[in-house]
Parts: C-alpha cells; structure tokens; sequence
C-alpha cells in the first residue's frame, strides 16, 4: 500500500491516479498515524516551501516522517515541492529549515532579462541520467519530463544527485539516497516515461 501524504500542497489526484494506473494500491493520508501502516510514501507537492513544510508541521507529519524514512527506511518519493522540502534549508521568502534528509540548498532561478528564460520554468526538459539507479530501469538515460517550478536545488555534491536537467543552470532532477528517491519534475504528468518512473518506485526493493 502506498500512502499520499495530504498536507494541503499538491494535487494528490493526479498522481493517486497515476500510481493506481502502474498497478498501486493508493490510500490518500491526512492522518500521520496513518503513515505506519503504508509500504511506500509518496510526498507530492505545488506551492511556496516555507509553507509546505509549516502544513507538515502544523498537521503532525513531521515526526512520523523523519522516523519512517530515517528508522524505518521504507521507499519513499518526494515530487517537486515534496523532493525540496527534503533539502536541508530554502532560501524562498527568507531563509528556512526543511528536513535535512538531503546536504542541499533550495535557489531561486534568477536570470538576466537578455537570456530569454522565464521564471517559473514551465514545460518539458531533457532529463539526464548521471548515475546508475534501479528507479532508470526501461528508461533512456536521456528523457524529457514535465516540470513546474521556480525554485531548484543545484548540483551541489555528486552523491545524492542521480540525474540532471539544464534550464539556464544545470540543476538536480531526481536525487536519490538509501531508500529515498526524488525528482523535481511531474512524473504523474510526463505521460509514457513518467508512468514508467513511477511503475518502477511501486517496484523498487533498496538494498
């Protein structure tokens, strides 16, 4: 059973349907106690980190999650805002504390008026591969996704970064650790590949 953790930050229908298509049982969980009972969690998220993680807060997950995921290991994915508030800190509206499973710092994209890039990045993207992981099985090492986002965490330390994307700066696109994996992009809206991706977290077994 897989739990998706509503904490007032995604769009949990899509991706619960995505997850359901590649063959998951999918219970969406607004009580952390709940969390206990799952196999995999999946952390999905759209909006400002400074508030995400306060709704992580104020709704008792945090706990349950910092000893699901460090004592317990069980497979977990974080999408988009869910993979940044694994960072240590953000840096969106000040500075703030995030779960520190990851040694990273979130940015903001900031670019010169010249480059011709816009701030949220908005559409698909090359995604490339950087290291061998389980989560890549049936999927070319280089593979557009679908992001959604503003802020990015940089390729700060080779270990936790397993795939990269190029928007301006090259920046992390999945990071993976222990049980833990993550990616910046939607893969419950990247159609063929995304689903993959997702097939194979319903399948992973970290060593």
């Amino acid at each position: 059973m897989i739990a998706v953790i509503d904490y007032q930050m995604g769009n949990l229908h899509s991706i619960a349907k995505a997850l359901e298509f590649v063959g998951a049982e999918v219970v969406i969980v607004r009580d952390p106690r709940e969390l206990q009972n799952a196999d995999r969690i999946v952390l999905p998220g759209v909006g400002a980190f400074p508030d995400g993680i306060q709704h992580l807060r104020t709704t008792g997950f945090l706990p349950f999650l910092e000893h699901e995921i460090n004592e317990k290991r069980k497979p977990f994915l974080g999408i988009c805002l869910g993979m940044q508030l694994l960072a240590q800190s953000s840096e969106e509206f000040g500075v703030h504390d995030g779960l520190g499973v990851f040694p990273v710092t979130v940015q903001k994209f900031s670019f010169p008026p010249e480059s011709g890039l816009k701030v949220p990045h908005i559409g698909w993207n090359t995604v490339r591969q950087t290291a061998e992981h389980p989560i890549f099985q049936g999927i070319p090492k280089e593979t557009d996704f679908y992001f959604v986002h503003s802020f990015f965490i940089a390729e700060q330390l080779p270990t936790p970064t397993i795939a990269t994307c190029e928007y301006g700066v090259q920046f992390s696109a999945i990071i993976a650790h222990d049980s833990v994996v993550a990616t910046q992009f939607h893969p419950e809206k990247s159609q063929k590949y995304g689903l993959k991706f997702l097939h194979n977290f319903v399948n992973w077994q970290p060593v």
